[in-house]
């Protein structure tokens, strides 16, 4: 499999939803495979909260694949002999992407607080300009999981021209209170914690040493990507064999397993991306600018394959359902198309439990009802 990794630079005046301008930005991508000589085989992939731009294969020297190698490569559900597979890193992301840790050109500093608010209308429009600078007119899919579906949605609703088939999982068409208040408890870890400074901590330093509040918001956060199926199957009561079952501080291995988590993550991931990234999943909802769900969807041209999980309890597998039903009662039944998995695993099943989805995934790309 080919992998390519790129930055793509963009001079001219962005305008964002919010009413604020990016002079310029930057976006780094990664790709996969081949484009074919009419331009018609590239498959977009979008990521999620706290995903990047690299989706598959491996770095040399690298431990560890792209989030998403069990699905993308030669031969894989996305095969990458068929398709030309592009993953956009999005505006606010740190991962090469223009971001609060990017350089505001008006006054040569990091932008730090002075970013504006993004919303996925933002990041999909940005996308939207690499591929037509790469000549992409037209895409063969679609494809994105949670944020990454969100994203995929609004393709499918604001660009209704340009995916053939658009396959979304574990999302949702409007963020709920239930995620929102995930969210917060991180969102608080990170504003309340000493170390944050209002913005203007050093990248150095946390990089070294994490961010408690956001360590602590980010266990929190996990629970809610799990289940407690999932935790019984993968912890029981399974207790810490270096621990004592009558310390106070005795750790079951489950606990372990949250600190692992927990305190890894602000070294590799930085706090103002992922508040900026955080308040547009709570933005999210693609009635927003046409009152109803069955008017939004009412604009959509593309297959659209929706995937649930049984377990999920950030996105429950009602949301997806009710688009499904949306689309049936506005008459494009013959378009649609659900399916709940059974899965115990929780919301991170679609990056996990690859063998549950790569059949329907499969499927979906090889939709020609359109």
């Amino acid at each position: 499999m080919k992998i390519s990794t790129h930055k793509a630079h963009f001079s001219e005046p962005f305008y964002l939803e919010s009413g604020r301008i990016l002079s310029e930005f930057d976006l780094a991508y990664e790709t996969y495979g081949e484009l074919n000589e009419d331009h018609s085989n590239a498959v977009v992939v979008c990521h999620a909260l706290t995903g990047s731009h690299h989706a598959a294969g491996r770095y040399e020297n690298d431990s560890k694949a792209g989030w998403w190698d069990g699905l993308i490569g030669d031969g894989k559900a996305i095969d990458t002999t068929k398709f030309f597979v592009i993953c956009v890193n999005i505006l606010g992301s740190s991962f090469g992407s223009t971001s609060p840790l990017s350089i505001e050109p008006s006054t040569g500093k990091e932008y730090r607080l002075r970013f504006p608010v993004l919303v996925i209308s933002d990041v999909v429009k940005a996308q939207m300009k690499l591929f037509d600078r790469l000549g992409i007119k037209q895409a063969h899919a679609v494809v994105g999981g949670s944020l990454g579906g969100m994203q995929a949605l609004c393709f499918a609703i604001e660009f209704p021209n340009f995916a053939k088939n658009i396959i979304m999982m574990a999302t949702t068409y409007a963020t709920k209170p239930w995620a929102i208040a995930f969210n917060k408890i991180a969102i608080e870890g990170i504003v309340r914690d000493p170390g944050f400074k209002n913005g203007n901590y050093d990248k150095e330093e946390i990089s070294k040493n994490g961010l408690m509040g956001m360590a602590l918001g980010r266990m929190a956060g996990h629970i809610s990507f799990l289940s407690p199926a999932s935790m019984d199957a993968k912890f029981g009561r399974a207790y810490v064999e270096t621990d004592g079952t009558y310390e106070l501080l005795g750790r079951y291995q489950v606990d372990r397993y949250m600190e692992y988590n927990g305190y890894g993550f602000p070294k590799r991931f930085d706090p103002l991306s992922y508040l900026y990234i955080a308040k547009m999943m709570n933005n999210f909802d693609c009635t927003r600018h046409y009152d109803t769900l069955k008017n939004a969807l009412s604009l959509i041209k593309a297959n659209v394959f929706m995937l649930s999980f049984s377990g999920d309890i950030l996105f429950p597998p009602t949301l997806m359902k009710e688009m499904y039903e949306a689309f049936c009662d506005i008459g494009k039944k013959g378009n649609a198309e659900y399916e709940c998995i059974d899965s115990d695993y929780g919301h991170d099943a679609f990056l996990v439990e690859i063998d549950k989805i790569e059949m329907q995934v499969k499927k979906a790309l090889e939709w020609k009802k359109i």
